[in-house]
């Protein structure tokens, strides 16, 4: 009986740290990716996502659309065998407008003081 072909995957966080290896499907989406790191984020880090949206995920220099699957992400390098692929992820929360506006109205107006002299 043949064995079902998976992708083994690690995770390198902000700070340098793995999480993983994971195994998946070839079929698997980046979304489902994205969710797990959520579920399995380790509790003693300072930035954490709240969800799926917060985190991109890099892979050989691209960012990763929700969309794509993981057989996708495979890089083939010759004769080299498969091997855990590392994927960088970055935790960009979400801003919400409302502190933006704050932030906007406490702020003091700025006065350009700038000028030019041609002699």
């Amino acid at each position: 009986m043949p064995e079902e072909e998976v992708v083994e995957i690690k995770f390198r966080l902000y700070d340098g740290s793995d999480m993983g290896p994971f195994r998946y499907s070839p079929a698997s989406t980046i979304a489902m990716l994205k969710e797990r790191i959520v579920a399995e984020w380790p509790k003693d880090k300072k930035i954490a996502p709240k969800g799926a949206n917060d985190i991109k995920l890099i892979n050989a220099g691209k960012i990763l659309e929700n969309n794509k699957i993981v057989g996708q992400c495979r890089v083939h390098f010759g004769d080299l065998p498969e091997a855990v692929i590392t994927m960088h992820v970055v935790v960009q929360p979400s801003v919400t407008k409302v502190k933006t506006a704050e932030k906007k109205v406490d702020e003091p107006p700025r006065n350009n003081l700038c000028s030019c002299s041609i002699m």
